[in-house]
C-alpha cells in the first residue's frame, strides 16, 4: 500500500506533491476516510442482501454489523498508514484497540445526542443533520485518534529510561 500511495503522490506536479507531504497525515485520514465509509456502506448492504430478516432486525443489525466492519478497518489503517503508529507488546496493541473503540464509541454517543437535540427537540432535517453531524465527527475522530489513541509516546522519557 505505501508503494501505491507513494507512485499515486508521485504522478502528482510538483507543487501538488509539496502539499500532499506538507499536510500528509490529514490527507491520508481524509483518504482512508473516505474507504471506511466505503466498508460501511458495501457490509451493511451486504448483510441487508445477503441475511433476509425482519426489517427492523435487519436495519439494527446491519447498522451494528457495518460499524464494527468500519470500525475495525479504520483501526488498521489509521494505525499503519495514517498515524504510523507502532506497538511492541499485544498489551500495547490492545491498548490501543480499546483507546480506539472507545473513542469512537464516544462520537457515537455524540452523534446520537446530536440528533435527539437537533431533530427531536429542535426540529431540524434529517438529512441537513446527518450531513453537519458527519463533519464534526470526523473533526472529532481526528483529534481523538491523534491525542489520546495514537498519541506520540514522549521520546525524551523513554530514551531517559534507557540511559
Amino acid at each position: 500500500m505505501e508503494k501505491f500511495i507513494k507512485w499515486c503522490v508521485s504522478i502528482l506536479p510538483k507543487p501538488l506533491q509539496n502539499i500532499y507531504y506538507k499536510y500528509e497525515e490529514k490527507w491520508l485520514y481524509l483518504v482512508f476516510g473516505g474507504l471506511t465509509t466505503v466498508v460501511s456502506i458495501v457490509t451493511k448492504l451486504l448483510l441487508f442482501y445477503l441475511v433476509p430478516g425482519e426489517p427492523k432486525w435487519e436495519s439494527t443489525a446491519g447498522v451494528v454489523f457495518s460499524w464494527i466492519c468500519a470500525v475495525t478497518f479504520a483501526f488498521f489503517t489509521n494505525k499503519k498508514y495514517v498515524f504510523k503508529n507502532e506497538t511492541k507488546t499485544s498489551k500495547e496493541f490492545w491498548k490501543v484497540f480499546a483507546s480506539f473503540y472507545g473513542a469512537r464509541l464516544a462520537t457515537l454517543g455524540m452523534e446520537e445526542v446530536i440528533f435527539l437535540v437537533c431533530c427531536d427537540w429542535l426540529g431540524m432535517g434529517k438529512t441537513l443533520i446527518t450531513f453537519l453531524s458527519q463533519i464534526l465527527i470526523f473533526i472529532a475522530n481526528y483529534i481523538l485518534s491523534k491525542v489520546f489513541v495514537f498519541k506520540e509516546k514522549d521520546k525524551t522519557a523513554s530514551e531517559s529510561a534507557h540511559e
